[in-house]
């Protein structure tokens, strides 16, 4: 058998080449008809290709594995290695198509059914975890929540700190979109007192990403959220910075891609603008559909705001376009385009947005932006004349916030209510209500929230 002759002496005088091209051997192991040994170069293949972030090429790979893998009989060994297959291809496709891409989801749909057939081993963890991560990104908050329940709680029974850390960095995330602050806080910053860089080193490849990084990069927009903007841009610098030290594509797109969220709920736009074109610069040369369109939309709105409207807005709609093409739903970057299309004076599409915006939060739980869309149409109400239904919205937006403990969000709508109540004529009654929730806070004192907030109490005389 020629191909069962030629893998002979490839093995005999090159066996170096099984480490540095096993997509050579799985090849001529596949025509030789040497399934099992083709399966497992391909698997090899695949897991060398994702080190190195070539994310597309080890999807192939391991798609070739699990061709051949087909060709053998049904027992509990070729179920175990479907599922290191199908697992690492879920954490692969998440990168090449994006997390709520259907791809991604079939392939953990089909690695969850084998890891229960197995009775839920425990390295393979990073079944839920992964399914967590792709039915968030789809809207599908509270089955992702329960997934991240179950992992931890597996995770406690069998102390096993791997899962843990897993489960709390998607605990932390999505209690985040579903703007419960204070409780992702603590899940991410249980993660960081959990880590260890050697011990926990092969998280990297169940998530996809450096779970520390992940953390430390989500913490900055929490932070925010939670009132403190100081501590916010230092984790979220901290985590772009460590990412470049990493050198890991993946991880590099999604601390500059939380990092641009961070910048811009600052209203820092000069260095908004450098990090969204370094994120679209790295997702594109990786081919990251998900990171790159959120590079796009970004890179849209700082044009917007320093006056670049029509390409600002050329640039907001294709990254919007290219965002839903992956599945992903997401209520923030409706926003931005809602508020580019203020800015131009577009009212009438501003309000069809953000009402869109308003029921995807609805229907889906993620709530972490509600205070704000409810603001920023309240605003837009206003420009248009209905004062009193402005006023129920910044109303409603200033509970959200309380109730979520978002003291940035308290601070804007508060801001809001104290400028109608200023137009009124009611001065006293507008420092009443802004005067409390800026002595609330201690840091932040150079950031754009909190100047205009300070303006406004010394226009009132309660600075």
């Amino acid at each position: 058998m020629p191909g069962s002759n030629c893998t002979r002496t490839l093995e005999t005088h090159f066996p170096e080449m099984m480490d540095s091209q096993p997509e050579l051997f799985a090849q001529h192991y596949a025509e030789a008809g040497l399934v099992e040994k083709s399966v497992a170069c391909w698997g090899k293949a695949g897991r060398r290709s994702a080190a190195r972030s070539a994310m597309a090429e080890a999807a192939a790979q391991l798609h070739k594995g699990l061709d051949q893998l087909a060709l053998l009989p049904e027992n509990p060994e070729r179920q175990r290695q479907e599922l290191e297959f199908c697992s690492t291809l879920g954490v692969v496709l998440n990168v090449v198509k994006g997390f709520a891409a259907p791809e991604p989801g079939h392939a953990l749909a089909r690695a969850r059914e084998l890891w229960e057939q197995l009775g839920s081993p425990a390295e393979f963890l990073r079944v839920p975890f992964g399914q967590s991560r792709h039915h968030v990104f789809r809207g599908e908050l509270d089955l992702a929540q329960r997934l991240d329940e179950e992992l931890l709680r597996l995770s406690r029974q069998r102390n096993n700190s791997a899962g843990l850390i897993l489960g709390h960095l998607s605990a932390g995330r999505n209690l985040r979109f579903a703007g419960r602050f204070a409780l992702s806080r603590s899940h991410l910053e249980e993660l960081l007192a959990l880590y260890h860089p050697v011990s926990h080193r092969s998280l990297v490849d169940q998530a996809g990403i450096h779970p520390q990084n992940n953390s430390q990069s989500l913490l900055g927009i929490v932070l925010f959220c939670l009132g403190y903007p100081d501590q916010a841009l230092v984790r979220s610098n901290a985590a772009i910075a460590e990412a470049r030290r990493l050198a890991h594509p993946p991880s590099l797109a999604s601390s500059l891609s939380n990092g641009t969220t961070v910048l811009s709920l600052v209203g820092d736009n000069a260095a908004l603008d450098e990090l969204a074109d370094q994120l679209v610069a790295v997702t594109t040369e990786q081919g990251f559909p998900f990171w790159r369109a959120q590079g796009t939309i970004v890179r849209g709105w700082v044009k917007v705001k320093n006056g670049d409207v029509a390409e600002g807005i050329s640039l907001l709609r294709s990254g919007s376009a290219a965002f839903r093409a992956t599945r992903a739903e997401g209520t923030y970057f409706i926003a931005l385009l809602a508020m580019a299309c203020e800015i131009t004076g577009q009212i009438e599409e501003a309000v069809t947005l953000l009402d869109d915006a308003l029921q995807i939060a609805e229907r889906t739980g993620e709530r972490w932006f509600a205070a704000e869309l409810n603001r920023h149409k309240g605003r837009l109400l206003l420009r248009q004349g209905h004062s009193e239904a402005a006023e129920e919205l910044y109303r409603k937006a200033l509970s959200i916030a309380e109730e979520q403990g978002a003291k940035l969000w308290e601070l804007r709508a508060a801001m809001s209510l104290a400028r109608l109540r200023r137009d009124q004529g009611l001065h006293a009654e507008a420092r009443d209500l802004l005067a409390p929730v800026y002595g609330w806070f201690t840091e932040g004192f150079d950031t754009q929230d909190l100047k205009e907030a300070k303006a406004l109490l010394d226009e009132f005389g309660g600075g």
